[in-house]
């Protein structure tokens, strides 16, 4: 009797406990759903409301590049993705892998390569070499209603055959995107550039512009670059309610339309760049053919309208091929460019520093002659070498060093316009560095070479409009100081004199400089843009000349005596400048280009340059010698015509190219022509 009374107690206590344990999650289920109808109720509905609206960019079109007369450099063209939607493909298996096979003949992709799992790490829509059910599996598990790319940028009669087979491939349809095309490739894209993905870097800058990383795309080099604001335009935008699974049901709010970007017209004429490109390839390959071996591959070519700054056409080479990165960059294609000794990526015309050679020599004939150093009749010695004194400070005994000209037996007496004719490097080492009792004192000096150098541009950049630009280097006492830690020696200023040592300058600024003296003094503001015009055909920005400062008028040129600033500011006298300009006018009817410019109707001018060098790539060569004399050179010419009122300057450099005058002179000469015979055609047909 006590055990069923106990056994009854016991049972008693467990249906208690289980009734408590129910009551405590019939509970704790009650509190639940009260907390969230009532204490979180609010959040929660905003959170459904948010999952139920979906924001949706809409993408914009890309303005167009032209250049000065209307030749299309960059367009948008439509580009056929064949895509699929997995929701909407049919639920029997049978008749999608009959879609599958039958879309696999059409656009040569297999129906199966196997291995998914690994498929869906490295996944990337255009780029994964995978099957057509790989895909449509890693899109099924990830975004059912999304279409998804299983192959891009098909030739339009395949996309026409898909778009005719919609109703029998539920689920495969034609996506259309735009790409960008360069009709002009490689012949303009290093002033175009190319577009590529948002960098991780920038995700979140573009992002907050409205931009959609992973679709849209921005600007890497060129024009695409720097004027990617002003090219890209707005998105659009869209609120929209969606399904649970993601299926769009309808617009929310009034859609934003996207804004297309502006057109921009340049001030290339692609007519003259073709031939400056064509000038500099064939000048190479005839003197590599004639040296038996590869010489050069490297050049730029350079021309613009010195009066408004203007500029007609820029080439480096070697370059890449643009059209090749209009769907995605290919990684095989940019190695092989990254680990090119050319760097074709490199924008040699505004970023490659060099030793610019004689063509710097007019920064020391302006300065010689305005400062008084000498008068333009003065004449001084050249018996082909000279040996001075190198000391590193004023007590220093010194050491004997020999300056050479680049004519063995030199050229005797030299005064001032054949030292610029003759590119006498005798007469610029006297007059800048000062020797005995010729040129008395220390002549011209560092200290004023440099101002008179920077009067023309040297040392800063031009500000076109190209990424990666220059200043290149006008050095002094102080410079090599804080960066060598030596003293500067006497030699220093002689070789800098002739545009060696350690001078730098790139292409655009050695043709900006010569095209300030042609220009009468007026350094210009260089520009790439002639045009901005809206997408709905309002013309927002005209090219205008900008003057930089004028050396004859605008204070540029600080006074210094004995290498000390004494803060009086000095001009250039225009009669300075126009001994100058006759000087580079002898160059070519006696000087060292007269050759080169035999029978010329252009009434040209300009200046030879031949530029010792022993970089990097030289050393690895063994081209070097055991010093300045025996070593490599750089090849330059840069020329400007007419002489009196010059209308174009050009400026053509050669990476080892060895002798300014047979190696640039003729191609300069052949871009002058080309721009005469371009304009008469112009006049032309503008009155027939």
């Amino acid at each position: 009797m006590k055990e069923n009374i106990t056994e009854n107690h016991l049972e008693s206590k467990r249906f208690l406990m289980l009734f408590i344990l129910i009551g405590a999650i019939i509970a704790f289920y009650i509190f639940r759903l009260f907390q969230y109808q009532l204490i979180e109720g609010k959040a929660y509905m905003e959170q459904a409301e948010d999952n139920r609206m979906l924001e949706i960019s809409d993408p914009s079109q890309r303005g167009i590049i032209y250049d000065r007369n209307g030749y299309v450099l960059a367009r948008n063209i439509p580009s056929y993705n064949v895509v699929v939607t997995p929701a909407d493909l049919p639920d029997d298996e049978g008749a999608t892998q009959k879609i599958y096979r039958e879309l696999s003949e059409v656009i040569d992709i297999p129906v199966s390569k196997g291995n998914v799992e690994e498929a869906a790490k490295t996944f990337k829509p255009c780029e994964t070499d995978i099957g057509i059910e790989e895909i449509v599996y890693i899109a099924l598990t990830n975004w059912p209603y999304d279409s998804t790319a299983i192959v891009c940028d098909v030739p339009k009669e395949i996309a026409m055959i898909v778009s005719e087979k919609g109703n029998d491939w539920p689920g495969i349809s034609i996506e259309v995107n735009s790409i960008r095309e360069y009709p002009t490739g490689n012949m303009t894209s290093e002033i175009i550039g190319f577009l590529g993905p948002i960098p991780a870097a920038l995700e979140e800058y573009y992002t907050d512009l409205g931009f959609v990383s992973g679709r849209d795309k921005v600007g890497y080099a060129g024009i695409e670059n720097t004027m990617q604001d002003v090219l890209s335009g707005t998105n659009g935008q869209r609120i929209v309610e969606v399904a649970s699974g993601g299926e769009i049901i309808r617009n929310i709010e009034e859609p934003i339309d996207p804004i297309p970007g502006s057109d921009i017209y340049l001030t290339i004429d692609t007519r003259l760049q073709s031939v400056a490109r064509e000038a500099l390839i064939g000048e190479m390959e005839f003197w590599n053919r004639q040296a038996g071996k590869t010489l050069s591959s490297n050049g730029v070519v350079i021309a613009i309208n010195p009066q408004t700054g203007e500029v007609l056409s820029l080439v480096s080479y070697p370059n890449f091929e643009n059209n090749r990165m209009s769907q995605i960059i290919p990684g095989y294609y940019y190695e092989q460019l990254s680990k090119d000794e050319s760097r074709p990526l490199f924008n040699h015309a505004i970023s490659a520093e060099h030793p610019p050679g004689s063509v710097f020599k007019l920064s020391a004939a302006l300065g010689v002659l305005n400062e008084g150093v000498v008068t333009p009749d003065y004449q001084v010695d050249d018996p082909g070498k000279i040996i001075i004194t190198q000391k590193y400070y004023i007590n220093d005994p010194g050491s004997e060093k020999s300056f050479v000209c680049h004519l063995e037996t030199g050229h005797g007496m030299v005064d001032f316009l054949h030292g610029i004719s003759n590119s006498c490097n005798v007469y610029f080492y006297k007059v800048t560095g000062g020797y005995k009792d010729q040129v008395e004192g220390n002549g011209l000096g560092i200290w004023r070479l440099g101002e008179y150098a920077r009067a023309l541009g040297y040392g800063e950049i031009t500000g076109i409009e190209l990424p990666g630009e220059e200043n290149g280097l006008i050095p002094d006492p102080t410079w090599k100081r804080l960066n060598l830690g030596e003293n500067w020696a006497t030699g220093d200023t002689y070789i800098a004199a002739v545009g060696q040592g350690y001078v730098l300058a790139t292409p655009i600024q050695v043709l900006n400089s010569i095209a300030t003296i042609a220009n009468g003094g007026r350094l210009m503001d260089l520009s790439l843009i002639k045009e901005i015009v809206s997408s709905e055909g309002a013309v927002t920005k005209s090219f205008t000349p900008s003057v930089r400062w004028d050396i004859t008028k605008d204070p540029v040129i600080e006074k210094f005596n004995d290498n000390i600033p004494t803060g009086e500011i000095v001009t250039v006298q225009p009669w300075v400048i126009e001994l100058a300009k006759e000087g580079m006018r002898m160059v070519v009817t006696e000087g060292t280009s007269s050759a080169q410019f035999e029978g010329d109707t252009t009434l040209s001018a300009g200046k030879t340059g031949t530029a010792e060098y022993c970089d990097n790539f030289a050393q690895e060569m063994g081209l070097c010698g055991e010093g300045i004399g025996t070593w490599p050179a750089h090849a330059w010419y840069v020329g400007y015509a007419p002489y009196d009122v010059p209308e174009i300057a050009v400026v053509a450099f050669v990476y080892n190219g060895t002798e300014g005058s047979t190696f640039c002179a003729p191609i300069v000469r052949k871009v002058i022509n080309a721009y005469f015979e371009f304009k008469a055609i112009d006049a032309a047909n503008n009155n027939p």
